[in-house]
């Protein structure tokens, strides 16, 4: 391939990802199904009744099969069971031993910065704010005084309305 033809799996970059939106046939075929198997488990269960309501079925060997079928679910329900205690106990190890030190860190991270925004406050924002108001100060009190740029100002103003 030349270089330029290349195909990337990327976006570029000023374009915004696309959410896959499901398309209304597929979900009206899913609950198709899924009333066709509902209607299917039905029909079965009727034709079961039905069977077992004949005189001649011999409902002992039934009911042995029903037997061995509730054991070999009760199995496979503990070992979904026994699945989910190893997960949660994954999931426990992943949060203590992963992101407890992760979030310990972030927490020392975010201390040591609100030390040194107090710092920075105490110790040049405070003083560069006092500087300010005592230099406010003194321009005003030159002002106040006639030593001050504003007086200079304030008599070419009268001299131009004198002037006209």
């Amino acid at each position: 391939m030349e270089s330029g033809t290349e195909i990337t799996d990327y976006p570029p970059t000023g374009a915004q990802p696309t959410i896959p939106v499901e398309d209304p046939n597929r979900q009206r075929n899913i609950l198709i199904g899924v009333g066709f198997a509902a209607l299917v488990f039905l029909v079965l269960l009727i034709l079961a009744v039905v069977f077992l309501l004949n005189p001649a079925t011999p409902t002992e060997r039934i009911r042995d099969v029903f037997i061995i079928f509730m054991a070999i679910q009760s199995l496979l329900l503990g070992f979904a069971l026994i699945i989910l205690m190893i997960q949660l106990a994954r999931l426990i190890n992943l949060l203590q031993n992963e992101i407890k030190p992760i979030l310990e860190s972030t927490n020392d991270t975010v201390s040591n910065l609100r030390g040194t925004t107090t710092f920075l406050s105490d110790n040049l924002v405070e003083p560069v704010i006092k500087l300010n108001e005592y230099m406010a100060a003194l321009t005003q009190v030159s002002k106040l005084v006639g030593l001050g740029r504003g007086r200079k100002k304030t008599n070419e103003t009268t001299r131009s309305v004198k002037d006209v």
